[in-house]
């Protein structure tokens, strides 16, 4: 990511993190709609702590975009936890449409062609290093 893209990340999150809990449930209304097949993947789940988690993961990640050191190894544990989950690499495209789709409806105005580049940008990021990492888990070295 360049330096401009994660300031446009931060930014943009900062004007979510106020509002994270709506954020979270409009995330997996979303994710829900458009794929209800995977609301089996969240059978036992707490749907209000499960979106809490998710806005400290998207936080904790936005926090550490410049310190890849520090992120590509939360990320690729994160990745080798959700392939326990039975998260297949198909279903991240899913979550990342959600994902743009929330924070499109969050921002209004403000998700511009910039900051959608730079979230795209991101979630291949993420979405890259988890899958990869959940690849290592079924098929080790």
């Amino acid at each position: 990511m360049t330096p401009q893209q994660i300031v446009l990340v931060r930014n943009s999150f900062a004007r979510i993190a106020p509002i994270a809990d709506h954020a979270a449930a409009l995330f997996y209304d979303n994710l829900f709609l458009a794929q209800p097949q995977l609301r089996s993947l969240f059978r036992n789940a707490d749907m209000a702590s499960q979106g809490a988690k998710l806005m400290q993961m998207i936080g904790a990640a936005v926090k550490l975009l410049d310190s890849p050191g520090a992120l590509m190894p939360v990320l690729g544990k994160l990745g080798a936890r959700h392939a326990g989950y039975s998260v297949k690499a198909v279903h991240y495209g899913m979550v990342g449409s959600a994902l743009m789709k929330t924070l499109e409806q969050g921002l209004g105005d403000a998700f511009d062609a910039p900051t959608r580049e730079a979230w795209a940008t991101m979630y291949e990021v993420v979405s890259r290093t988890m899958i990869d990492a959940a690849a290592q888990v079924a098929q080790p070295a």
